[in-house]
């Protein structure tokens, strides 16, 4: 049995060009982690059972809700100890709506950033 799931799709003279969620997924985590400031995307439960098996899951952290046109992004990162996270979740903010955008054409109403942690590097514990 074939599910269907929602996707992009924008249609022209030439044919039709379906975009899947989980590639606006991938694109949004990757411009997320291209910021200064996140130690690394938190994909919960699921994502690490997937690294754990070797697969780069690199749709981690990122919950997509896609309509006709339009998209809400939903991305949970850890931030570095020590960093503004207001600025670190702005830039995660303009850089995945950006990329969606440039990338897909699709109009991205929301980025939302949940900073579900604070990762401290090996040594800095106690300063």
């Amino acid at each position: 049995m074939e599910t269907s799931f929602p996707q992009f799709e924008q249609t022209s003279e030439l044919g039709k060009v379906e975009i899947a969620p989980e590639v606006i997924e991938v694109i949004a985590g990757l411009a997320a982690s291209e910021i200064e400031g996140v130690a690394f995307m938190s994909g919960g439960f699921v994502g690490g059972i997937a690294e754990r098996l070797g697969r780069k899951n690199l749709a981690k952290g990122v919950k997509v809700e896609l309509g006709e046109t339009q998209t809400v992004i939903d991305v949970s990162i850890v931030v570095e100890f020590g960093v503004r996270i207001p600025d670190v979740a702005t830039a995660v903010q303009e850089n995945v709506n950006s990329a969606i955008q440039n990338m897909t054409g699709l109009d991205v109403i929301e980025v939302n950033v949940h900073v579900v942690s604070v990762h401290v590097k090996q040594g800095e514990e106690g300063k």
